[in-house]
């Protein structure tokens, strides 16, 4: 499949000067604002992806002193779709008083949900204009947004890196040849070679979907979040069988470890008898089942990648929300699966690519080329904490200059 996508510099806002929000996020793995200081000009357009399991949505707003503004990140479980029009609902009317005369109010929809939920969105949101996008395209155009506009947006991440797990990459205009892993209830596997051409090249079934699935049925948790929460507490050794439950030792002539996975739930089903799932904590199932589909996901990624001869692979969807243990599994399954030779890439809003592609679409109201400098001491903070990797940069002391605005 061939497309036109939205090509950098993107004329639908003016991103001179962005940089992540110092604002303390209000929930676990909650994903920070992006600040837009030249950004004068009210946005009309609202943005809402909708997967199978998640609703994210993305919204401007301009500050009080009309000097800027910021881009707004939010999610909602799909099965609560009825709240997440409601919050639409107030965002719009919020807004209403900043619109010019004649400017209509556009909600750019995209996912299987922006077609599943059409009807509903149309008359729960009256004289808002309803512009469904196609979900693949808005994808790629998100993340092209921001690979070369947003500064300490992606980064590499090596548990092994104990100071600094986090390795931020510089903003680039140079990004294809690519692959996206697009990590939402299912997978889907892009390979994009340009701005306006992209295909979709494999995907599985075996998604955040099929985790959230199982950990429902296996444990307690209620949200995705408590889930991972869980994982980080859990012991997957007492559940996975592992090379050194086998052979005792690593197994060298193969080079595999004694601690790496041989079997997962392998202990399950110990001495031909059938153990019950209360024997195992949930937290050890947890970290069992999140190294399963992790695993399985770097795998089928590292074997399209190294099909279609492309040595990035950035990963994206809710599933990801930076969390460490599951980054450092898709991190390691590229790198030992490749010999260091692919790199497994990570963003700071990888949530929210859809949404973001969806929102850029919209009529362009200004156009600007960009560049950023930055003082001689900016040092981002890296240090990952417990709640995830959205919260490791507080401060950012950003010195930037805009060239040749239009």
């Amino acid at each position: 499949m061939t497309t036109t996508l939205l090509s950098p510099p993107y004329p639908i806002m003016n991103v001179i000067g962005a940089s992540v929000s110092e604002a303390a996020p209000t929930g676990a793995h909650e994903t920070r604002d992006i600040v837009l200081p030249n950004q004068t000009e009210h946005v009309s357009q609202i943005a809402v992806d909708i997967g199978g399991s998640l609703a994210k949505i993305v919204y401007f707003t301009s500050s009080a002193d009309r000097k800027g503004g910021r881009l707004h990140f939010k999610k909602f479980e799909t099965e609560k779709i009825d709240e997440c029009i409601d919050y639409i609902a107030e965002l719009v009317a919020d807004s209403r008083h900043l619109m010019n005369n004649g400017q209509e109010q556009v909600l750019k929809a995209t996912g299987g949900g922006s077609h599943l939920y059409y009807d509903k969105l149309s008359k729960r949101l009256p004289g808002i204009v309803v512009q469904k996008e196609d979900e693949m395209e808005c994808l790629i155009t998100g993340l092209n947004f921001f690979i070369t506009e947003i500064p300490y947006e992606v980064f590499t991440y090596n548990e092994q890196l104990e100071e600094n797990p986090m390795q931020f990459e510089e903003t680039t205009q140079a990004i294809y040849p690519y692959l996206l892993v697009n990590i939402g209830s299912g997978v889907s596997i892009l390979k994009v070679t340009g701005p306006d051409d992209f295909s979709r090249v494999s995907g599985t079934s075996l998604g955040g979907g099929t985790l959230w699935g199982l950990l429902s049925l296996l444990t307690e948790a209620s949200t995705f979040d408590d889930m991972l929460e869980m994982s980080q507490k859990g012991d997957n050794r007492n559940v996975d069988l592992l090379v050194g439950d086998i052979y005792g030792s690593d197994y060298s002539k193969l080079g595999l470890k004694s601690t790496r996975i041989a079997s997962s739930f392998g202990k399950v089903f110990k001495q031909g008898v059938r153990q019950s799932k209360d024997s195992f904590s949930h937290a050890d199932i947890s970290k069992s089942l999140l190294f399963m589909v992790s695993n399985n996901i770097g795998q089928i990624a590292y074997l399209n990648a190294k099909q279609h001869g492309l040595k990035r692979i950035y990963f994206g969807g809710c599933f990801i929300r930076g969390h460490p243990i599951t980054m450092n599994t898709l991190s390691y399954a590229i790198n030992f699966w490749s010999g260091g030779e692919i790199k497994a890439l990570f963003l700071r809003h990888e949530g929210h690519l859809g949404a973001t592609g969806a929102f850029l679409k919209h009529k362009p109201i200004r156009k600007a080329r960009h560049s950023f400098s930055y003082s001689e001491d900016f040092r981002p903070d890296t240090a990952s904490t417990p709640s995830g990797v959205y919260d490791v940069i507080e401060k950012t002391n950003l010195e930037l200059r805009s060239e040749d605005a239009i």
